[in-house]
């Protein structure tokens, strides 16, 4: 757990000069499209392409090499939602030293795979991170293991703020005006915000957090660590119900401003960074660029801003999930709702519409036995891909222009029958 030692940039320093040469350089890129499309001078830091896939391993790596030969002798326990659990295997297995990881039952199968890949032993418990730390916490009683802690840890907390002394060493960071860092536990944070407030204070750091779990924004707001209750999230890899102390003290002291994003600017952003800039990444790795994209941090207009990319491992299943919702969020694909006659001819005619709209039919689905549409009628779901927004809106105003009623939601309105 814990120590009472602090953070410094000094042995912030030191953990990087240790750890640097067994860790992927990863590039510091600027992304002229995301640049014209948040106003800003958009980089990006992609510790999505570390070997385990992401910034965990740096924290780990510190860790690891403090352990004295006793403890490696020993062995050792994490709990993680599965970047950290990664990390630990990988580093842990190059050391030669003993690692059992818990992790939620519901954690990605991609991160699972990779952390037993790795050699390390995978124990699913519980339906949160929290409920997988307890059950680590008995482990370590029972079989005398170090226990690893994802982001309340010194040596962890250092191995973090190493993406800073890489971000601040790079050439097209030199005239940088903000870092945007995003947020579960506050490991990444604090260490990133100790060592840049210590070097070039002028530079900004804001955290970006999930909207259904803002544990550090809501710390910050009671003045002490909360713990939120479970709730569904897209980023899951910050998906921390309760953050650290020594980190909230960090935070609020060293970091500008903490900000949220919502589940649909997530999907939107992991879409457009594939579709763009070639790149996967995952839902807590794409809060930073949703939170520029939706301008969650306005005074950031016209400044040369850093984006963590903190990771990139996503599920495939969850991947094309993400996608489709993104698409829907960008407005490029629309299922709309709507009721046809029952007579032949009646659903060429509304998709002549469609066709006539420019809009290309994905899907057609008749509700033939659902009650909510009048006798004589057909419900109808049809989704359709769009250009954006303002096209969709041009398809609503062209179908009722002809007499069609349509809804967002099949059978929650009441109508007359159509006469088409």
């Amino acid at each position: 757990m814990a120590t009472k030692t602090s953070v410094t940039a000094q042995s912030i320093e030191a953990a990087h000069k240790r750890i640097s040469s067994h860790l992927v350089n990863t590039p510091l890129i600027h992304s002229q499209t995301f640049s014209a499309m948040s106003d800003c001078v958009t980089l990006f830091k992609l510790e999505n392409l570390q070997m385990t896939g992401s910034f965990k391993e740096r924290g780990a790596l510190n860790k690891l090499q403090s352990l004295s030969p006793d403890e490696r002798k020993r062995g050792i326990i994490a709990a993680s939602a599965g970047n950290h659990a990664q990390a630990v295997a990988y580093h842990a297995k190059l050391m030669g030293i003993s690692a059992k990881i818990v992790m939620p039952t519901h954690s990605p199968l991609v991160k699972i795979r990779s952390t037993e890949h790795w050699g390390a032993e995978v124990i699913l418990e519980g339906e949160t991170f929290d409920d997988a730390f307890k059950y680590s916490q008995q482990i370590v009683g029972e079989e005398n293991r170090v226990y690893l802690h994802p982001f309340d840890d010194v040596k962890v907390i250092e191995g973090q703020g190493t993406v800073a002394v890489d971000i601040l060493q790079h050439a097209l960071a030199a005239d940088v005006t903000a870092i945007l860092v995003p947020v579960g536990g506050g490991g990444l944070i604090s260490g990133i915000a100790a060592y840049v407030k210590a070097k070039r204070p002028d530079i900004q750091i804001y955290g970006i957090e999930e909207a259904g779990c803002d544990a550090m924004h809501q710390a910050l707001q009671s003045g002490k660590a909360v713990e939120l209750p479970p709730a569904p999230v897209i980023a899951d890899g910050i998906a921390v119900r309760k953050v650290a102390a020594q980190n909230l003290t960090t935070v609020n002291k060293l970091v500008d401003d903490v900000v949220a994003v919502t589940s649909d600017e997530i999907a939107n952003a992991v879409m457009l960074m594939l579709e763009i800039e070639k790149l996967v990444i995952e839902g807590a790795a794409a809060v930073t660029l949703a939170a520029l994209l939706n301008r969650r941090i306005p005074q950031l207009r016209n400044q040369k801003v850093v984006s963590v990319i903190s990771g990139g491992n996503i599920d495939v299943n969850l991947l094309s999930k993400i996608i489709n919702h993104g698409l829907t969020f960008d407005g490029r694909i629309a299922t709309l709702n709507s009721r046809i006659l029952d007579r032949p001819g009646a659903l060429e005619r509304l998709l002549g519409i469609f066709r006539e709209a420019g809009a290309n039919v994905l899907e057609v689905h008749h509700h033939r036995f659902s009650g909510s549409a009048p006798i004589g009628q057909i419900g109808i779901t049809i989704t359709v891909e769009t250009r954006d927004q303002a096209h969709i809106e041009a398809i609503r105003a062209l179908i009722t222009g002809r007499g069609y009623w349509i809804s967002a939601h099949l059978g929650k309105e009441e109508s007359e029958p159509v006469s088409v």
